[in-house]
């Protein structure tokens, strides 16, 4: 929603209630009920002794149930602990490559990834224009999900009017997706902050300098070229929009039923798509082939071949290249080897951190906010990933209606129990009805998460690159936490653009 200033500012979005009584959870609950039973036991044996034992276990277990540390209570702190004490007394925390991936006897090419994304597989399918695109095929999730590397203008210097067009546009992108049974499930936003070698830049003032510049004009623009270099970041935007056979099988039969199906239905939406992205001034530069889709994953995993791999691109660009196409076998896709630790991740070359945002801006924001977070640091590169699943209006309608249901019988829980309301709990409730207001005049509703993950070189600088976005995330307004134990997990939403999904209900990763 937008308030009626001058500069458009933005809010109106809250968190997603998964207690299963109130803000409890069903383990909470469990261990709320297995207090209440300590606590009568005594009075049932009529003992001293026994109290004495069940007091003290009671004041635990209710300790465990409502106690938190971080935004999470004992109990799940617990339950993550002992996940990934079990992954690593199984040895699941240690990912070692194959020597080859070798094809399947359907022809796709399974993606050699660690954990999760080891079901993965690539399909190529026609784009409808000449060229090929890669779908990532999730087999167990019926999932189809194809990726465009876009560029967008800058918002920071183009007026307010100009600004809150382009938002427009991109908040008319989702609300096209909210229908019932659409096919298109997810999309995601995905950046990322790269170091860049200045090639580009040298490539740019060559072109640009005039043939009788003085050569001491030149020897000196060689010399800032060196410098800025090594210093220089580069920013890469991809888009991933993820299909769900299981929704759109109706038209996956009519296009001839599989894999096959299902991909021409992927492009068939993404075709449709077009116009509302042009709309919000995204461009899409490419949709990504099986190579260019592979070496963004393998450049994630391996930070030391981006130098590499970007200059073997642009010789791959000349019309009489003879050797190998740009872009990476998507069998070397994944890392060599990787290691999950429970507060950071090491892959190949690489040591990551990956955090979830917790907690949004409570105050309107601008259109800007998130622009700290992608501050060019010379410690490490960052990557930031948006991820939306799009609400059809029946869900929508019973979604908000049972969130206004469980606020309203907290409220009158606390009046009988005589609790004054929190002003968080009051701006809560007053959001969840506009919300609903809005839904009822014909917006759209959708499941929002974000993802931050930084990714170094060297593991002496990873607390202080942690440090800098921990500081950068404040700014912009966001309470972020870690992803403990489940860092894995966490890299391979935040850094990889593969369209990995939202939990049915929150949980902690």
């Amino acid at each position: 929603m937008t308030d009626t200033t001058a500069v458009a500012k933005y809010s109106g979005w809250q968190s997603e209630k998964s207690g299963w009584i109130g803000d409890v959870s069903g383990p909470g609950v469990a261990l709320i009920g297995a207090a209440t039973a300590a606590a009568v036991l005594p009075l049932y044996l009529h003992s001293w002794p026994a109290a004495a034992v069940c007091l003290p276990l009671t004041g635990l277990l209710l300790a465990l149930a409502f106690g938190r540390i971080q935004g999470l209570t004992a109990a799940e702190w617990i339950t993550l602990a002992v996940r990934h004490q079990i992954s690593v007394a199984r040895r699941e925390h240690l990912f070692l490559s194959g020597v080859f991936a070798p094809r399947t006897a359907a022809g796709d090419q399974p993606l050699d990834l660690p954990g999760t994304l080891a079901r993965l597989r690539i399909l190529s399918a026609p784009d409808g224009l000449g060229g090929t695109l890669a779908v990532v095929h999730h087999p167990v999730d019926r999932t189809y999900t194809a990726v465009a590397r876009i560029t967008y203008p800058e918002l920071a210097l183009v007026d307010e009017d100009r600004k809150e067009a382009r938002v427009a546009g991109w908040r008319d992108v989702l609300r096209s997706l909210c229908t019932e049974e659409g096919a298109i499930t997810r999309i995601a936003v995905h950046q990322r902050c790269l170091p860049d070698d200045g090639g580009a830049l040298r490539e740019w003032a060559a072109r640009h300098i005039a043939q009788d510049a003085p050569p001491s004009a030149v020897e000196t623009l060689d010399g800032l070229m060196s410098g800025a270099g090594p210093v220089s970041t580069k920013r890469e935007t991809y888009l991933a929009l993820t299909l769900s056979a299981s929704r759109a099988r109706l038209a996956v039969r009519g296009a001839g039923g599989g894999q096959r199906g299902a991909c021409a239905v992927l492009v068939r939406e993404l075709g449709a798509l077009r116009g509302a992205l042009a709309a919000a001034a995204l461009t899409v530069e490419e949709w990504l082939g099986p190579r260019e889709l592979a070496a963004v994953i393998r450049t994630a995993y391996d930070p030391h071949i981006q130098p590499a791999l970007s200059a073997h691109d642009a010789l791959a660009k000349a019309p009489d290249w003879q050797g190998e196409a740009k872009g990476v076998d998507p069998a070397l896709a994944g890392p060599a080897a990787a290691e999950k630790h429970w507060n950071s991740y090491r892959h190949d070359g690489g040591h990551s951190i990956a955090y979830q945002v917790r907690g949004l801006p409570h105050e309107a924001v601008l259109a800007t906010v998130l622009q700290p977070l992608m501050r060019p640091r010379t410690t490490a590169r960052r990557t930031l990933t948006l991820l939306y699943e799009p609400i059809g209006p029946r869900r929508a309608r019973n979604e908000l209606s049972r969130e206004r249901t469980k606020r309203r019988s907290a409220r009158i829980l606390r009046a009988r129990t005589g609790r004054d309301e929190s002003e968080d709990q009051v701006r809560e409730d007053r959001t969840a009805r506009s919300q609903d207001q809005a839904r009822a005049a014909g917006q759209g509703v959708v499941r929002l998460t974000a993802l931050l993950a930084l990714t170094v070189t060297d593991p002496e600088v990873l607390d202080t690159a942690a440090a800098e976005l921990q500081a950068d995330a404040s700014d912009a307004g966001l309470r972020v936490r870690r992803v403990w134990g489940g860092m894995d997990e966490g890299f391979a939403v935040a850094c990889l653009p593969l369209g990995r999904g939202l939990p049915d209900r929150r949980r902690p990763l």
